[in-house]
């Protein structure tokens, strides 16, 4: 039986994001800490928010396509899903004219950033044969949102709280 006072989540997340477009740092300095994930223009990736992904769920919060990707901090999932404004908008870089506003193709929903960590580079994630299960370290993985199993998460918690 835990101890813990607050609910361990249900499920458990790896999101991508650009540090360029919103990193752990601009997650926690925005109101309540929470921020929309938009630009999710991939089907899996939209159906792990619209089917699975569940308020209160964990969030490893990854930076990609920056000099070292890696996880960055701890968030949760904050809201259901909606649809994401930035298909609608002619001047958004993820804007889809193929997106019918009254059937809308994309969701997205809010994350709350937890806690800024150290950073767990990807090349600390890849020495450590006790992660190969993450999908992140799957040869052709590109999804922004992947699961991770619960023993990832404690495994990669327990690293981040260990400090290396």
């Amino acid at each position: 039986m835990s101890t813990h006072s607050s609910p361990r989540p249900a499920r458990y997340w790896l999101m991508k994001s650009e540090p360029d477009e919103c990193s752990i740092d601009d997650a926690l300095a925005a109101p309540n800490a929470t921020v929309p994930w938009t630009g999710v223009r991939n089907y899996q990736a939209r159906n792990f928010m619209r089917d699975e992904m569940q308020v209160g769920d964990g969030v490893l919060f990854y930076h990609s396509s920056c000099p070292e990707p890696g996880i960055a901090g701890l968030a949760r999932v904050a809201s259901t899903t909606r649809p994401d404004p930035t298909q609608f908008d002619p001047t958004s870089p993820y804007h889809d004219p193929k997106s019918p506003p009254d059937a809308p193709r994309w969701l997205l929903l809010d994350v709350q950033a937890l806690s800024k960590t150290r950073l767990l580079p990807l090349a600390e994630l890849r020495a450590r044969p006790e992660l190969a299960g993450l999908r992140v370290l799957q040869k052709g993985s590109r999804l922004s949102i992947t699961p991770v199993e619960p023993a990832d998460w404690d495994r990669v918690v327990a690293l981040l709280d260990a400090g290396g």
